[in-house]
């Protein structure tokens, strides 16, 4: 066995995983605080593929800039589509928010084929590489873990460390409650809705500095996701993190002995397998 490339496998997948697991925060996050599952995650990754790529190619700004942008975006994105097609449909059977969720999902990848065709695009990022031994790292996937991690960061201090984070987890915990205490909790419910989509947007854009895509991209990371989501506990955005990071590295370490083909089926076996075994997933879903 080639224990070189196994070590270099496993860590390009841990990198990878990092951004698995930022996309799969925003999936968690909103199911955490209202128990709607957004089946629109995929094309608001792709968004934020896209509106990265538009902010460096057409407005020439460094691509890690275009990123922080695309992070805005996102939030004004999520905090409109929740108030637009989510909110009227929150307390009715989780039926109707799928629909709602999965008509914006069509709506985006309508409008995006419109206006982008799927004709794959790429940015060419270049910041140099890391060399430790046999061991090669891209300068951008070194960069892509950074930023995912100070967002990660950035979502733990305002959920645990601010007032809007204890309104947001009072929300999640007992919405009547948190009425009755005074807090505003259609507010809180869009803002959270905005930093879901705010996750994948940064993902989608971390994304495109690594590998060329289409608006139809974010459909195979929308799946891995739920497959995270699942594997780290329903609603619990450190699980995700964390199951983003044992998913990377699982897909790093199988291409070495499987056909890179084989993999998405191991990973939805592992997918019901959890389900049938422990639904909750490894760290529990959410209080």
């Amino acid at each position: 066995m080639n224990w070189e490339a196994l070590f270099a496998s496993a860590i390009d997948g841990i990198m990878l995983g990092f951004i698995y697991g930022l996309a799969a925060m925003g999936l968690s996050l909103i199911f955490g605080v209202m128990r709607v599952i957004n089946l629109a995650h995929g094309p608001i990754i792709a968004l934020g593929m896209f509106s990265t790529y538009l902010l460096t190619t057409q407005l020439g700004l460094n691509p890690y800039v275009g990123v922080v942008l695309t992070l805005m975006f996102g939030l004004l994105f999520g905090i409109v589509m929740y108030l637009v097609a989510v909110h009227r449909v929150i307390n009715q059977p989780e039926l109707t928010t799928l629909l709602a969720t999965f008509a914006v999902s069509l709506i985006i990848i309508g409008l995006g084929t419109a206006a982008f065709t799927t004709t794959p695009r790429a940015l060419d990022v270049d910041v140099g590489t890391l060399q430790s031994g046999a061991v090669t790292i891209l300068g951008t996937r070194i960069i892509a873990v950074l930023i995912a991690l100070a967002v990660a960061g950035g979502l733990y201090g305002l959920l645990y460390r601010t007032r809007v984070g204890k309104s947001i987890r009072a929300v999640a915990n007992n919405r009547a409650a948190a009425e009755l205490m005074g807090i505003n909790t259609t507010a809180m419910l869009a803002f959270s809705f905005g930093l879901g989509a705010a996750l994948a947007t940064t993902a989608g854009g971390l994304i495109a500095t690594l590998f060329a895509f289409t608006i139809l991209a974010g459909g195979s990371f929308e799946l891995k996701s739920f497959v995270i989501v699942v594997l780290g506990g329903l609603g619990n955005p450190t699980g995700a993190l964390i199951g983003g990071i044992l998913l990377g590295l699982l897909e790093g370490v199988t291409t070495i002995f499987i056909p890179v083909g084989w993999v998405p089926v191991i990973e939805y076996v592992i997918f019901i397998l959890i389900l049938l075994v422990r639904p909750n997933g490894l760290l529990g879903a959410r209080a």
